[in-house]
């Protein structure tokens, strides 16, 4: 069942940020996002340090991102960049009741086939809060889940997770993952979601060894 996550997670983070599709390697997959600080990334669904030195002594080139599933940071050669802590969590997906939105707010669900946005705006027109999904198979990935902070403590996190997750339930999706933040975490576990594993994020904000 993790394996089965850990892939949705992978596939439906690739669809929400509209790259191309992850290739598979031989210790887990590369997805060229084509960003110029987020040039490509290659996630490892297995920690086991073996793997993760074999991957890391191949890497060089700034921009490049590494996602592995359990705690890796000793693993790591100088010149990455540790992200923040992450978690991967899952919940099922049933029927969906929408949370209510708060007056003087309006919300827009962008409909993309496989990727959706959901964006609330506040009554001057700006964005108060948003997050975007992406589908993958039965699954789907919340993703970028933002609450601008003047609009904060107004449950519009939950309006936006909300109209997602209505959105991938009509789509057939019947589970839901995403990788959590510290701060996250906390709020997503009250809500009813599971923490699956750890996730451990760095980059190369430059390239190295003169590459």
């Amino acid at each position: 069942m993790e394996d089965h996550l850990v892939r949705a997670w992978v596939h439906g983070w690739a669809a929400s940020r509209q790259t191309s599709a992850p290739v598979t390697e031989p210790d887990g997959w590369r997805i060229d996002v084509g960003l110029p600080d987020h040039r490509v990334r290659y996630i490892l669904p297995s920690a086991d340090p073996d793997l993760v030195r074999a991957r890391v002594a191949g890497l060089s080139e700034q921009g490049t991102w590494l996602k592995v599933f359990g705690n890796v940071q000793a693993t790591l050669m100088p010149g990455w960049t540790n992200d923040e802590p992450g978690y991967l969590m899952t919940i099922g997906l049933g029927h969906v009741e929408q949370a209510a939105l708060p007056d003087g707010y309006r919300l827009e669900v962008k409909d993309g086939g496989d990727r959706a946005e959901a964006v609330v705006y506040a009554a001057d027109g700006e964005i108060a809060a948003r997050a975007q999904t992406g589908l993958a198979g039965d699954a789907a990935v919340l993703d970028q889940v933002v609450t601008e902070q003047a609009h904060r403590r107004r449950g519009l996190g939950r309006v936006v997770m909300g109209a997602l997750s209505g959105f991938a339930h009509d789509a057939g999706a019947r589970t839901a993952v995403l990788a959590a933040t510290d701060d996250g975490r906390a709020l997503y576990l009250a809500l009813g979601w599971t923490e699956v594993r750890p996730l451990t994020g760095a980059w190369l904000a430059k390239a190295r060894g003169g590459h």
